[in-house]
Order: C-alpha cells, then sequence, then structure tokens
C-alpha cells in the first residue's frame, strides 16, 4: 500500500485560494445546507451531512457557523436559497479537468465557468467525457508524526481503506466512498486527527506533465476556477514533479 502523492508539493500552489478562511467557510456551509435539505438535520441518518460536518471539523469552521448552515438547511431560518449540483468538464493540455458546483443560478454560472476555462487554456468539455476518467474515493488527509504508513495501515486496513500514500510528512488514505464512515471512526478511535477529509474524485490515471510553461497553465486554471464562489470542488489527473513545480513557479514568478 504505497504510492506518489502529490498532496504537499499541490497544496502549497494553489492553496492561495484555499487560504482564505471566509470561502472555505462559505463552501462547507453550502454542502451542510443541501446536506440538510436533502437528508434531514439528524446526522446519525444523513451520510451526506456527517462526511460535511466531519470536513467542517477539520477545517476549523467555528461551531455557530454550523448550527446555522444546519438551520438554514432545515428551513427555520426564513431563507429559501435553493441550490443545485452542477459537474462542469473540460480540459487544459490534455489533462481532465472537473468542477463541481453548487449554484442557484446556474445560467450565471455556466457562462462564469465557461468564461475561467477560455480565457486560462481551457476547453469545456461535454458531459461525461471526462468523469468517466475520475471514481468517488473516501479520502483523509493525515501530517506530522501519526503520517506513518505501517501505523496507518494498522488502524484502517479493516474499516475498508484501499491504498495509504505518504510523502514528506503527509499521508493519504483512499477508500470505497461507502467506507467512509468506518475509516474516519477507526482515525477517531485511535486518536489520529485529520487535517482534511471527505468523498472526493480521485483520477484512474494520471498524465505526467513535463512541461514548467504548460504545468502553470494547468494549475492557473484550477486555481481561478476555485476562486469562483459556486465552486465547492476542483479535480485534475495532472501529475507534475517537485522540479518541474518549482521551475513553473520560478517562471511565473519573473
Amino acid at each position: 500500500m504505497s504510492g506518489h502523492s502529490k498532496w504537499a508539493n499541490i497544496k502549497h500552489r494553489k492553496g492561495a485560494a484555499d487560504i482564505k478562511k471566509g470561502k472555505v467557510f462559505s463552501r462547507l456551509g453550502k454542502e451542510i445546507m443541501v446536506s440538510v435539505r436533502c437528508g434531514g438535520k439528524d446526522p446519525a441518518a444523513n451520510t451526506r451531512l456527517r462526511t460535511a460536518l466531519t470536513a467542517a471539523r477539520d477545517s476549523n469552521m467555528p461551531k455557530d457557523n454550523i448550527e446555522r448552515a444546519i438551520k438554514k438547511g432545515a428551513g427555520e431560518t426564513g431563507e429559501t436559497i435553493n441550490y443545485e449540483n452542477i459537474l462542469y468538464e473540460g480540459w487544459s493540455n490534455g489533462v481532465a479537468v472537473l468542477a463541481e458546483c453548487l449554484t442557484e443560478n446556474k445560467n450565471r454560472t455556466a457562462s462564469e465557468i465557461r468564461m475561467v476555462f477560455d480565457r486560462n487554456n481551457g476547453t469545456m468539455a461535454g458531459g461525461g467525457s471526462v468523469i468517466r476518467m475520475f471514481h468517488r474515493k473516501a479520502h483523509f488527509v493525515v501530517k506530522g508524526e501519526n503520517a506513518d504508513e505501517d501505523k496507518l495501515m494498522n488502524i484502517v486496513l479493516d474499516a475498508g481503506a484501499e491504498d495509504i500514500e505518504v510523502e514528506d510528512g503527509v499521508a493519504e488514505i483512499w477508500g470505497p466512498q461507502d467506507a467512509y464512515d468506518s475509516i474516519s471512526k477507526a482515525l477517531a478511535n485511535a486518536k489520529v486527527a485529520t487535517d482534511e477529509s471527505g468523498i472526493v474524485q480521485k483520477p484512474e490515471i494520471l498524465v505526467e506533465v513535463k512541461d514548467p510553461n504548460i504545468a502553470r497553465q494547468v494549475m492557473n486554471l484550477v486555481e481561478k476556477l476555485e476562486e469562483n464562489e459556486d465552486i465547492q470542488a476542483v479535480y485534475s489527473n495532472f501529475d507534475i514533479s517537485d522540479e518541474v513545480l518549482e521551475k513553473a513557479m520560478a517562471e511565473q514568478g519573473k
């Protein structure tokens, strides 16, 4: 159970958007609201809500924000915002890109997302042409002293985990999406804190990007998409080495 994790070197590049906590909390709040609206406010009976609440706790979302989002989703505040789940698919230099959105105005969002692709070396794709290259997986990130493959394997293997990737003090745990709860509980019982967790889109095959210029273009597209207020998550299948990443960042800094 090993592999080459891209979490560490990708996060420091695209983390510029995520570092804005207000935006992170807004996205988490939307997901909590929609989860409650779709499955009720009882986490024990609502898997999607349990996942959203765990992600909120991992991101240190204030308790008041979480409770407010739950009340909005349950219709207890008088607000009636109806969010719609939309998936946009596209390409950039042969690299697949997925953008998951929650929006109350799909026409506005579609126009904005298309513009981001057009202006950042990307191309929108037809429905189903990109998503088939990804699989929904339970995903957990552990950093620090607990990011040990053997230790984590003993904790999560029986809980349904399929793979553990460790690199530079960062461990990524992968499993089937229906194993999210069991893996989460196993980590909690072992007192292993997660820095990030959720149900994500994992690419089946990675595309190696060797050209620093293309790497910069692909990552710029991802960043611009993440800046859109309707975007919940962006996924891609690029594989960029540390060396190429450093060259891309150096060129951009000139």
